[in-house]
C-alpha cells in the first residue's frame, strides 16, 4: 500500500428538503469537477428560516480528495 496525500476543499451544499440532501448535493458537485474524492465531514449545519418552518438547508463540508502522483502507486 502506497502513502497517499490528500488535499480538502470546504463547499457549502443546499437543499429545500433536509441536511441529508443538501450534504449528497454539495459532493455529487464536486465530484463533477475534482477526481479521488474519498471521504468527507460536516462542519456546521445552518437553515433558513421562512414564515416560522425551515426552507431551506446549508451545510458546510470539507471534502478531501486524493493527490494524483507522477508515479504509478
Amino acid at each position: 500500500m502506497s502513502d497517499h496525500v490528500y488535499r480538502v476543499v470546504e463547499i457549502v451544499g443546499s437543499s429545500s428538503e433536509s441536511t441529508d440532501t443538501a450534504i449528497e448535493n454539495a459532493i455529487a458537485r464536486a465530484h463533477e469537477t475534482l477526481r479521488n474524492l474519498e471521504w468527507f465531514e460536516v462542519v456546521s449545519t445552518r437553515g433558513h428560516i421562512e414564515n416560522g418552518a425551515v426552507g431551506h438547508y446549508q451545510v458546510t463540508v470539507r471534502i478531501g480528495f486524493r493527490v494524483e502522483s507522477s508515479q504509478a502507486d
